[in-house]
């Protein structure tokens, strides 16, 4: 583990390496502060499940609704909106992807994967996405990739069975926004698998999203 550059009150994301440095496949992992802990725990697992070795960037965002959301949007629950920010958070990764010798795998979860799964139609620099529990009500987005090309050709989708039986109208949308997000993913030529987890949004996110890369990088 190596901070490469810290937080020093910038919108910049503090970034931090795990694994070998000499690697050849890179994990790129947008996180907040509360997923910071996690990233060693994901990092076992998958190695674990695959057998690989790799890198891991962990990019912790200042602000998880301004700094990873495509757009500007209303609340969705609570007070707070989103600050439609994500194209400055993904010019900050942009920057340590420069090797085309490498390969650059981008996950996340939550608001996190959707960020991820943005990001692939905004570049061809990433090799495949891990999109765990995406926040896929957030408004407008499945409309964005009907209306758009994506730019890898592996796309891992995951949701909980009990996401969208929730009372909040615009998150309940979630399930039906992914199934037809994975259906047009694939009719376009997309290697694209919709896995369901048991339980919630909450329901073990490390395992989760450990299976997500797992996937992606053996597909």
């Amino acid at each position: 583990k190596e901070t490469l550059a810290a937080d020093s009150g910038t919108s910049a994301p503090a970034v931090t390496e795990y694994g070998d440095p000499g690697a050849g496949i890179v994990l790129i992992r947008p996180v907040g502060r509360h997923d910071e802990a996690s990233v060693e725990d994901e990092i076992k697992i998958i190695r674990t499940n695959t057998g690989m070795e790799f890198k891991v960037l962990s990019f912790t965002v200042e602000d998880w609704n301004r700094d990873l959301s495509p757009w500007e949007a209303p609340p969705a629950f609570g007070k707070e909106g989103f600050g439609g920010l994500a194209a400055r958070t993904l010019g900050e990764i942009l920057k340590y992807c420069g090797d085309r010798s490498l390969k650059y795998y981008i996950g996340g979860y939550s608001l996190a994967g959707l960020f991820a799964l943005w990001a692939a139609y905004q570049t061809d620099v990433f090799d495949g996405v891990a999109a765990t529990s995406p926040s896929m009500w957030f408004p407008g987005f499945s409309e964005y990739m009907s209306d758009n090309g994506i730019g890898c050709d592996k796309v891992y989708l995951s949701l909980g069975n009990r996401e969208e039986k929730t009372r909040n109208p615009i998150m309940s949308t979630v399930g039906d926004r992914i199934r037809d997000s994975y259906v047009a993913l694939k009719e376009s030529g997309v290697n694209c698998i919709l896995e369901w987890n048991e339980g919630n949004h909450f329901t073990d996110p490390v395992i989760r999203t450990a299976k997500a890369f797992s996937w992606i990088l053996t597909a």
